[in-house]
């Protein structure tokens, strides 16, 4: 089962990693607390102080246009929030 689906870099994120040094992924829906923490310290080689988890639920959307009713979803995922022990973080840009 793969853990780590992806990080999250937005604005939110990005300001969260340089001042609190928290670090945020989206996760696999069934992957708990642990296994999520051995995941990014294997990954990365770092230390974790706590983790966070939200599962955020399918939204789904509804647009009324000139050519008809347009229907769209987004899929649910689940976001875990990493925050790292003093000293230690994350590069995501070493491999560009």
């Amino acid at each position: 089962m793969n853990i780590l689906i992806k990080p999250i870099i937005t604005e939110k994120a990005t300001n969260n990693s340089e001042l609190f040094n928290r670090y945020s992924f989206v996760v696999n829906k069934k992957a708990n607390k642990l296994e999520i923490k051995n995941a990014v310290e294997k990954a990365y080689g770092v230390t974790i102080k706590s983790v966070k988890t939200m599962n955020y639920p399918v939204q789904r959307n509804t647009k009324y246009t000139k050519s008809g009713i347009v229907q769209a979803m987004k899929g649910a995922y689940k976001k875990a929030i990493v925050q790292l022990a003093e000293g230690e973080n994350i590069d995501f840009y070493s491999n560009i």
